[in-house]
């Protein structure tokens, strides 16, 4: 006999019963509530073959075998969240040199616990906006001479300047503003001379982007929104107009009737005047 053949059988009581344990053992357990428990029985108790028993336990644990673990790890949060971005580790990248050139760290990178960069006769940007951090604390230790070098973080991290400046200076316009919660803190440290280290918040590409493409729905809305009020005015005017053209017709077939029956009453007054005329003078004949 083939094993295509098999779910033809004619199934037993015995084997509905089986069917059904498993059932009870599954309400038991709490893996179906008690309206599905009795759809199954009842379909157990009508089957008449293997091929219609089979499809009644397919999502259910046999007896005997031990189900797959349920895993009790919590899972990492979105990378999009500030505690996705706490990588820890040592950092992709610990320092940089910018010699009468210039350097730039942006992107996806691991900002370490401490970051160095030197900057003589030429700049620097440190980009913060799409980075991880190693810790939930990390220090920028930048020094300008006769340079520059800008630190650039996303809205949300919290920022403290301690930078000392000589004919320079360090920008602590950022400071005071309140991190958001599970943000990282940003510490700009250092040393300036004839030359200056800026700090600004900006926002990625893709979230100026998304606010562009939000405003810009809000403006559609806004306009569909008016053009909607503007159409109900235009309707409610059109109805309006369309009353009081229905009331001029109205008006207009009571005087044509008016009209109509006044001159019917003449009609028949010179009638009667002509008829009253005639009468006399054939009396006189």
């Amino acid at each position: 006999m083939t094993d295509d053949a098999v779910p033809e059988l004619r199934a037993s009581d015995a084997d509905r019963e089986r069917v059904a344990e498993v059932l009870r053992d599954a309400v038991a357990e709490g893996r179906l509530d008690m309206e599905e428990f009795e759809e199954r029985l009842e379909a157990t108790y009508k089957a008449r073959t293997y091929g219609e028993l089979t499809p009644i336990t397919r999502d259910l644990p046999a007896p005997g075998v031990t189900p797959p673990p349920v895993n009790m790890v919590k899972e990492p949060v979105d990378s999009g969240s500030w505690a996705g971005r706490i990588v820890g580790g040592e950092g992709s990248s610990t320092g940089a040199v910018a010699i009468m050139s210039g350097f730039q760290r942006k992107g996806r990178w691991t900002v370490p616990k401490r970051f160095t960069c030197f900057a003589f006769w030429g700049g620097g940007e440190i980009d913060l906006r799409e980075a991880n951090f190693a810790d939930r604390e990390v220090e920028i230790n930048c020094i300008a001479i006769m340079g520059g070098m800008n630190v650039i973080v996303p809205p949300g991290v919290e920022v403290v300047v301690r930078g000392i400046g000589i004919m320079g200076g360090f920008d602590h316009s950022q400071e005071g503003v309140q991190g958001d919660p599970g943000a990282p803190r940003v510490i700009v440290t250092g040393f300036a001379f004839w030359g200056g280290v800026g700090v600004e918040r900006k926002l990625t590409r893709a979230e100026r982007q998304r606010l562009k493409e939000e405003r810009r729905q809000e403006k559609l809305e806004r306009g569909s929104s008016a053009k909607q009020l503007y159409g109900s005015r235009r309707d409610a005017l059109s109805d309006l107009d369309d009353a009081h053209r229905d009331a001029m017709d109205i008006h207009r077939e009571a005087m044509r009737r008016r009209h109509e029956e006044r001159r019917e009453r003449h009609e028949e007054r010179r009638e009667r005047h002509r008829e009253r005329r005639e009468r006399r003078h054939r009396d006189w004949d």
